[in-house]
């Protein structure tokens, strides 16, 4: 008889024996979200019925393009426009096409950028928002081209145009055609502002870059969110640039308001009604 027979027994037995369940967490994750500014907990459905703003210290989380659209627009409004324009590597920039392929698993847009017509308050209107959950917001050349495309659209069709801007600039994969997608939508916006059309850019955190250096500081009417960035070169390169210590508040939008930048600083949770009003006060029509 083998002495080890009833010791291997012994062990599968302990083998083969259930684990244990691990107890129940107090608090499950994903239950509070902490705010980066007040460090205070959020519980999370909390946070989604204030529209994604600290109730604590009025922080606004960044949020993407979908929800914004969401949270504007009257339901099933929303018409996208130029939903399948993919970037092209054309510069065979090494590492681009694995950038934009985890860009687009991880936000399930094609861009940076979502464009289309809608109603707000049953005023209708062309809107552009941008995501900077893709790639920082930065503009390549298809965000430059849907961009352009929904100006020409919302001139053609009489329409009002709002743009939602978050990002951080021209896109560096792209070179100098990302760059030239500034003359290209401000030269649109030229011809749309000829034909006396309304303009409303919204700008949100952060706003930087080739983006404010275009159609982000082109709105006839121009509002922010609260505590957003905005500007175009980095505070660090400004100081070094010009050798001196910047106040604590530049290129918020607190600060631009008070220079004359931008006319309005509205809360998220006011920002659709705002928008309808603005419309409404400048020759809107309401479509039942």
């Amino acid at each position: 008889m083998n002495p080890f027979e009833n010791r291997r027994e012994h062990f599968s037995g302990i083998l083969q024996r259930p684990r244990r369940p691990e107890p129940a967490k107090e608090i499950p994750d994903h239950v509070f979200k902490t705010c980066p500014k007040c460090h205070d907990n959020i519980v999370y459905s909390d946070l989604l019925r204030n529209a994604y703003v600290c109730p604590f210290c009025g922080y606004h989380f960044k949020i993407s393009a979908r929800e914004r659209i969401r949270q504007w627009t009257d339901e099933n409004s929303f018409r996208e426009m130029d939903k399948d324009a993919v970037t092209i590597n054309a510069y065979h920039f090494d590492g681009y096409d694995q950038k934009l392929e985890h860009a687009q698993m991880s936000t399930g847009m094609n861009e940076a950028v979502v464009c289309g017509t809608a109603m707000i308050d049953k005023q209708p209107c062309a809107l552009a928002v941008m995501d900077s959950h893709f790639m920082m917001g930065s503009m390549g050349s298809v965000v430059g081209e849907k961009i352009t495309r929904l100006i020409e659209y919302a001139d053609r069709n009489d329409l009002p145009l709002i743009i939602s801007c978050t990002s951080g600039g021209a896109r560096m994969q792209e070179g100098i055609r990302s760059l030239t997608q500034m003359a290209k939508t401000s030269a649109a916006l030229k011809q749309f502002s000829n034909h006396g059309h309304l303009y409303i850019s919204v700008l949100t955190h952060p706003t930087t870059g080739g983006v404010s250096a275009s159609f982000a500081m082109l709105g006839d009417i121009i509002l922010a969110e609260p505590g957003a960035l905005i500007g175009f070169a980095g505070r660090r390169v400004i100081e070094q640039t010009i050798n001196e210590t910047l106040p604590e508040d530049f290129q918020h939008a607190e600060f631009l308001l008070e220079k004359g930048f931008i006319d309005k600083i509205v809360d998220r949770k006011e920002m659709r009604e705002t928008l309808a009003e603005l419309l409404k006060m400048h020759g809107g029509n309401v479509y039942e």
